[in-house]
């Protein structure tokens, strides 16, 4: 894909290189892949299937997502009614069209699957190219938070909380109790020191 922005050199081109470094080509297969049947086994009469390569180059990630269309056909596939229909009836060609409908999956996954912001990326991530292997790490967590939620997922399934109640006699008492962090005294003594002795003058 072309950009309008100037190539990087010196500090910028070697932080980018740094996160290239770190994409997986093997977990954006799983994605897209995971994408794909998500898509296609929840079609409604009259939308078409999509079909696209799953290959994992960081190309044809960006190729097939760039528009934002299967972002938010995904969306609507894990959490149907999330996005208008009409909205990506016809694939937007603008710009700020296809950074609208990015944005809006962004947004939504963050407030309808509680993906943390770490685990998200920006939309300039995406359609600039700038860090694909965020947008991979944040398909992932979808993934699994969509897995959690009994839908179609992949990845490991997420931990649960494991909640802890103490009754008010348990923290009391829990309050008399000097860890060992804080050091101990057992043991101790001063035999043998003579710091602070008198000094004995002899006759």
């Amino acid at each position: 894909m072309t950009s309008n922005r100037s190539e990087k050199s010196g500090i910028a081109k070697d932080v980018q290189n740094k996160i290239s470094a770190k994409y997986s080509a093997e977990l954006a297969t799983q994605c897209l892949e995971w994408i794909k049947e998500t898509i296609n086994d929840s079609l409604n009469d009259g939308e078409e299937a999509v079909d696209f390569s799953t290959s994992g180059d960081q190309e044809n990630l960006s190729t097939i997502l760039h528009n934002g269309v299967v972002l938010v056909r995904l969306l609507n596939a894990l959490s149907p009614g999330s996005v208008k229909a009409k909205s990506y009836a016809r694939p937007p060609t603008m710009p700020f069209k296809q950074m609208e409908l990015i944005n809006m999956f962004i947004t939504k996954i963050n407030s309808e699957f509680g993906i943390p912001d770490h685990e998200n990326f920006q939309t300039v991530d995406l359609f600039e190219d700038q860090n694909l292997h965020q947008v991979v790490c944040c398909l992932q967590s979808l993934g699994r938070k969509a897995k959690a939620k009994g839908l179609t997922g992949f990845g490991p399934t997420e931990a649960k909380a494991n909640v802890r109640d103490f009754t008010d006699e348990q923290l009391r008492s829990g309050q008399n109790v000097i860890g060992l962090q804080m050091g101990t005294n057992a043991g101790a003594s001063q035999a043998g020191m003579t710091f602070g002795n008198r000094r004995h003058i002899m006759d």
